[in-house]
């Protein structure tokens, strides 16, 4: 007869676990130091005031804050 042993078999090895990564926000795109200055790239809404960006479109501004929205030239 076959003898049964006390040890429990090998645990499987888990997979790495895929969470969500960390998205950055990349404010230091939406500005240009030189020298001493700095620049804001972007538009700035006019509803809002200044330091609420306007997005940049193909044809048009927007504002994702407060949703105004100029068409471009």
């Amino acid at each position: 007869m076959a003898e049964k042993s006390d040890k429990k078999p090998a645990a499987k090895a888990k997979p790495a676990a895929k969470g969500k990564e960390k998205k950055t926000q990349k404010k230091w795109q939406k500005y240009e130091v030189t020298g001493d200055t700095l620049k804001r790239k972007n538009k700035t809404c006019p509803k809002c005031g200044p330091g609420v960006f306007m997005a940049a479109h193909k044809d048009r501004w927007a504002c994702g804050k407060c949703g105004y929205m100029e068409k471009k030239a």
